[in-house]
């Protein structure tokens, strides 16, 4: 079978895990890209009717372009959803305590950073402040500060869009 062509032992696997994720953000960001290409303005529209635009150009060349910072927020959003989310990463992807090899290969099980830390936390010596401990701690603020940077990538996107779209 196709199964054992490509040897897959189980069904929990990063490939497994990515598309679960995928299927999981796909409602927020299509929600919310609806509601940015909803806010462009009537008059943009028609104005790009009047000077002879097709309906498929004024979307392509008008409407996309003009409701672009709104996608990208809905897409960063989404991605930022999927990177929160715990309990099905960690039911799904194997919760393997090891690296797979060669590293890139996403048909063999993995543990996430937050399903470790989900884990791990209760059985952690939080008495002593053991080594343990404080790396949970460092998860933590890995996944914080992963967070911080897109957060700070897509406000930077917005901005130059902001200024791309107002003509400075």
């Amino acid at each position: 079978t196709l199964l054992h062509a490509v040897e897959i032992l189980t069904g929990t696997n990063a490939l497994n895990v990515s598309i679960i994720l995928s299927f999981m953000a796909l409602p927020t960001i299509v929600s919310v890209s609806e509601d940015a290409l909803q806010a462009v303005g009537r008059d943009i529209r028609e104005g790009s009717y009047a000077l002879g635009a097709t309906r498929a150009e004024t979307i392509v060349k008008t409407i996309l372009p003009a409701a672009s910072s709104g996608i990208l927020a809905a897409v960063i959003l989404g991605v930022m959803r999927a990177l929160g989310e715990t309990m099905v990463v960690w039911m799904a992807s194997g919760n393997s305590a090891h690296i797979p090899e060669p590293w890139f290969n996403y048909l063999e099980a993995i543990r996430t950073l937050t399903a470790t830390i989900a884990g791990d936390m209760g059985e952690a010596d939080q008495v002593t402040g053991s080594a343990r401990y404080h790396v949970l701690f460092a998860m933590g603020l890995l996944l914080l500060v992963i967070s911080f940077i897109c957060n700070l990538v897509s406000e930077r996107i917005v901005v130059r869009q902001r200024k791309i779209l107002s003509g400075q």
